[in-house]
């Protein structure tokens, strides 16, 4: 009998004993010993849901205005062709409706890359002392029109004494139309925008319901206001491409923070890589595009545009990865000969590398800084 017992006393404590061995190596390898626990919790700690490498930043904020003029943000963001190259990096995304709030936001370290036009990236960087900002990519061109009462003004040379909105004091299409005034011979203060025609600055918001009222009789405006002036009466006395070398001019570009740009390149070059792919798809789907356009805008603003609004607004929009350097420079110009910017050193302004790879990477051909590139 003593000799039976013991023996079941062995066998309690070798099955406790067996028990508790799983338990000890588990807190063992959650306390990291070892280094086979080292390898496992940095390979989980670099891999991306598929599989892939994890990028250096665990999110990206992407800013935009709900305009068609930002169509490459719209489809890229409602389509997910853009947090598809990602790796896991989560999208904030962030709408704006005005240049210089997301200049501010880029500023202030509440953004990281974004969609915006030509003349605030330009104030952006002169202002910041070449320290805030790159360009890094194109988006749009076209998608500017000048809308009039037709009857009131029948020809270009009746916008005289008539008085003509522009959506905001230096911004592009304010700057592109002081130099059309300028080069009819006319004269119009910048500042107060009073002279030979009365430039109204109006949000794109309150243009159709001005024109509607009759304070303004006209807009020289993107889309799709363009074409909600039109459904509202309007006639289009000018489409802004007609005054542009081969019919092209930046109205959209890309944009980084020079701190995040030098920080996370790998997320920069995913963000581009999607971009780059996204207008591939808009130009092969352009029906599926645009109604991605639309159900976006929707999101936005609560209802979709309506089909005799979007489908000539979206026609006149065209989506490039080329950042259409010269015609920039050719803005920049403008706006120095109205007035409202001082002469600027704008190299540097671009940095085209990771682009360029890209569109190497996808067999398409690089394209041109027109000389404005960082060194």
């Amino acid at each position: 009998m003593p000799a039976t017992s013991t023996t079941r006393k062995t066998l309690r404590r070798g099955v406790a004993a067996a028990a508790a061995l799983p338990l000890l190596i588990g807190a063992l390898a959650s306390c990291g010993y070892g280094s086979q626990a080292e390898k496992t919790e940095d390979t989980k700690s670099n891999v991306a849901a598929d599989g892939g490498k994890k990028l250096s930043a665990p999110e990206v904020r992407i800013g935009y205005f709900p305009n068609l003029t930002h169509a490459t943000a719209l489809v890229g963001l409602q389509e997910g062709l853009i947090e598809k190259e990602l790796a896991g990096t989560k999208v904030k995304p962030q709408s704006f409706n005005a240049g210089p709030s997301e200049i501010e936001a880029l500023n202030g370290d509440s953004l990281d890359i974004g969609f915006i036009g030509p003349s605030p990236s330009i104030n952006g960087y002169v202002k910041s002392k070449s320290s805030n900002l790159r360009i890094i990519s194109g988006s749009t061109s076209g998608g500017v029109k000048l809308v009039v009462n037709p009857d009131k003004i029948k020809t270009l040379d009746d916008l005289k004494g008539k008085r003509i909105a522009t959506p905001q004091k230096g911004n592009t299409q304010d700057i592109a139309f002081l130099n059309w005034i300028s080069e009819k011979g006319w004269k119009v203060d910048p500042e107060s925008g009073k002279g030979d025609v009365s430039v109204v600055r109006t949000d794109n918001k309150v243009t159709p319901d001005a024109f509607k009222q009759g304070s303004i009789d006209g807009a020289w405006v993107p889309e799709p206001t363009a074409s909600k002036l039109v459904s509202d009466g309007g006639s289009v006395l000018l489409d802004e491409t007609a005054l542009w070398p081969d019919k092209k001019f930046v109205i959209t570009n890309i944009i980084v923070s020079q701190k995040f740009l030098k920080a996370h390149p790998d997320v920069v070059e995913a963000v581009l890589t999607g971009t780059v792919k996204t207008n591939e798809w808009i130009n092969a789907n352009p029906d599926k595009a645009k109604a991605s356009a639309n159900a976006k805008l929707a999101a936005e603003g609560g209802k979709p545009l309506d089909a005799k609004i979007l489908d000539p607004a979206w026609q006149s929009i065209l989506v490039t990865d080329d950042p259409l350097a010269g015609t920039l420079k050719t803005q920049s110009e403008w706006a120095v000969k109205a007035g409202l910017l001082e002469k600027p050193d704008l190299t540097g302004i671009y940095d085209l590398t990771l682009l360029n790879k890209v569109l190497k990477a996808t067999g398409k051909p690089e394209v041109s800084d027109a000389g404005l590139g960082a060194k």
